[in-house]
C-alpha cells in the first residue's frame, strides 16, 4: 500500500473516530427531554447521562495514551471503536435509567481509548511538514459533526424516537473499525515507541491521575448547583490538591510515570494544553451564558437561538484549512496569538449584547469566536501531535483530550458563579430583561479575561513549525538544537 493511500487511511479513521464523539455529545442533548419522560427519571438522573459519560472520560484519556503507547495506538481504536459502539447498542435496548447512566459510563470508558489514538494516528502517518493540514482536516470534521449534531439529533428523536440516537452509533463504528484493519499498521514509527515505552503501566499512578482527574471533573460540574463556598465544592478542591501532591510526588520516584519527564519537560507541548485548557473554557463558558442571554433575555426559541449560534460553527469548519496554512507560514506562535485575540473579542462584544441584540451584532460576535477557536485548535493539536516526543503520541494526546474535556467544564463553572453572584441564576429571581442582560455582561467579562490568558501560553510556542519539508522528525528536545552542538557531539563520539 502507498504512502498516500496509507495516509488518507489514517486521516479518514481519524476523522471520523472524532466526529463520532462529537456528534455523540451533541445529538444526546436533544435525546435527554424524551429519555426523561419514557422513563420516568429525575433530572438529576438524567443529568447523570451526561455527567457519568464525562467522569469516565476525563478519568481516562491519559492513561489511555499511554495504554496506545505501549500495545499500539492502531489497536487501542479498535477497541475503543468497537466498544464504544456496542455499548450504544446496549443503551438502545436500556429498560431504565439506571442501565442507561451506567452504560454511559461503560461508553465513556471507550471513548476514552478511542480520543488519543485518532490524534496519535496522525502523527505516525504524516511527516512533520504535512501534519497542519490533516489536523485542520480533522478539526473541520469535528466542526461540522457539532453544527450538524442537534439537527440530526432532533430530526432522529421527532420521528425514530430517543432510542435511534444511540443505534446509529452502531453501523458508524463498525464502518470505522472496518476502515482501521483495512489500514497497514506503521511498523517504523512502533519500533521506536517499542525502544521509549516502559515494560509495564504503572498501576498505581494510572489510578492516582484517574482519581485526581475523576475528583475535579465531578468538582466542577457540580459548581453551578453549589457554587464556589458551597461544602461539596471546597471538599473536593481539596481532594484534587491533595490526590495532584501524591501523584507528583509518585511520578518523580516511580521509574515509569504515566507522564514521562521528556513529554512534561516540553515547553510547546504543555504551553499547547494551557492555551486549550483557557481557550476552551472561555468559548464554552460563553455559549452556556449565551443560552440564557438569547432564549431567555431576548426571549427566542431554540431553533432560533441555534441559528444566532451558526456562525460560529461555519467559522469553525472554513476557518480550519486557513488556519494550517497560516501555521505553516507564520508559525504557530502568531497564528495562535491571532486566534486568542480573536475569539477574546467576540466574547468581549457579546457582553454588550442587550434585550435588543440585532442578528448582525450577534453573529459577528459568534463568527469571531469561531475563527479564533479554529485557529488556536489548529495550532494546539498540531503543536502537542507534532512537537510530542518519539514513541509518546498516544499519552500527548490523552493530555490534549483531557484538557478539551476540563476545559469547558471550568468555564461552565467560572460562568456559573458570576452569574449568581449577579442573581441571575437564583431561584425565583424574575428580574426585567434589561437588568437580566446587564446580569449577564461581569460573567462575559469574566469569561473574556480568561480566553485573553491563552495570549500568555501562545507566546511559548515555536516560531515555526515542528519540522521543516523533508526534515527527518525528532523529538521536542532536539528541535531547539543548533546544528553545530549536534556535530560536536559526533565528532567528540569519533
Amino acid at each position: 500500500m502507498s504512502d498516500v493511500v496509507r495516509r488518507r487511511l489514517a486521516l479518514a479513521t481519524s476523522a471520523a473516530g472524532a466526529m463520532l464523539v462529537a456528534l455523540d455529545g451533541t445529538v444526546l442533548v436533544m435525546a435527554q427531554p424524551s429519555i426523561r419522560h419514557d422513563l420516568g427519571a429525575s433530572v438529576a438522573q438524567t443529568q447523570w447521562t451526561s455527567t457519568g459519560y464525562l467522569l469516565a472520560v476525563a478519568a481516562l484519556l491519559v492513561v489511555a495514551g499511554r495504554l496506545g503507547d505501549r500495545y499500539g495506538h492502531r489497536r487501542l481504536l479498535l477497541c475503543g471503536v468497537l466498544g464504544f459502539a456496542a455499548a450504544s447498542g446496549g443503551i438502545a435496548f436500556a429498560p431504565g435509567i439506571g442501565w442507561v447512566i451506567g452504560l454511559r459510563v461503560v461508553q465513556g470508558v471507550f471513548g476514552a481509548l478511542l480520543q488519543p489514538a485518532t490524534l496519535a494516528l496522525l502523527r505516525l502517518a504524516y511527516p512533520a511538514d504535512r501534519l497542519g493540514t490533516a489536523v485542520a482536516v480533522r478539526t473541520s470534521a469535528i466542526g461540522v459533526a457539532c453544527s450538524a449534531g442537534p439537527v440530526l439529533g432532533g430530526v432522529l428523536v421527532a420521528h425514530l424516537g430517543w432510542r435511534s440516537v444511540f443505534v446509529v452509533n452502531v453501523p458508524v463504528g463498525l464502518a470505522i473499525a472496518a476502515v482501521a484493519m483495512a489500514m497497514p499498521a506503521p511498523v517504523p514509527a512502533q519500533r521506536e515507541s517499542a525502544r521509549r515505552r516502559p515494560e509495564r503501566l504503572d498501576a498505581v499512578g494510572a489510578a492516582l491521575v484517574a482519581g485526581v482527574l475523576a475528583v475535579l471533573v465531578y468538582t466542577l460540574v457540580g459548581v453551578p448547583a453549589h457554587g464556589w463556598t458551597g461544602g461539596p465544592t471546597p471538599a473536593g478542591l481539596l481532594c484534587t490538591t491533595a490526590g495532584a501532591v501524591l501523584l507528583v510526588v509518585h511520578e518523580r520516584r516511580t521509574a515509569q510515570p504515566i507522564v514521562p519527564p521528556a513529554v512534561a519537560r516540553s515547553i510547546p507541548v504543555m504551553a499547547a494544553m494551557a492555551l486549550l485548557l483557557l481557550t476552551a473554557g472561555g468559548m464554552f463558558g460563553a455559549l452556556f451564558v449565551a443560552t440564557f442571554l438569547l432564549q431567555d433575555i431576548q426571549g427566542l426559541s431554540p431553533v432560533s437561538a441555534a441559528l444566532r449560534v451558526l456562525p460560529l460553527t461555519v467559522l469553525m469548519v472554513l476557518g480550519a484549512p486557513p488556519a494550517g496554512v497560516a501555521v505553516r507560514r507564520y508559525g504557530p506562535r502568531r497564528t495562535a496569538g491571532i486566534g486568542s485575540a480573536l475569539l477574546s473579542l467576540g466574547v468581549l462584544g457579546m457582553s454588550d449584547l442587550t434585550s435588543t441584540g440585532t442578528w448582525a451584532v450577534s453573529g459577528m460576535c459568534f463568527a469571531l469566536m469561531g475563527a479564533g477557536f479554529a485557529a488556536v485548535m489548529v495550532t494546539a493539536t498540531g503543536t502537542v501531535v507534532g512537537d510530542a516526543p518519539a514513541g509518546y503520541a498516544g499519552v500527548v494526546g490523552g493530555l490534549k483530550q483531557t484538557a478539551m474535556n476540563v476545559g469547558p467544564t471550568l468555564g461552565i463553572a467560572v460562568a456559573a458563579i458570576l452569574l449568581q453572584a449577579e442573581g441571575f441564576l437564583t431561584s425565583g429571581s424574575l428580574r426585567a430583561a434589561s437588568a437580566s442582560a446587564q446580569a449577564t455582561r461581569p460573567a462575559l467579562l469574566g469569561l473574556t479575561a480568561v480566553a485573553a490568558l491563552g495570549l500568555l501560553p501562545a507566546l511559548l510556542l515555536p516560531t515555526r513549525s515542528a519540522a521543516a519539508p523533508g526534515r527527518p522528525e525528532q523529538t521536542g528536545s532536539h528541535l531547539s538544537r543548533p546544528c553545530g552542538q549536534v556535530r560536536g557531539r559526533r565528532r567528540r563520539v569519533r
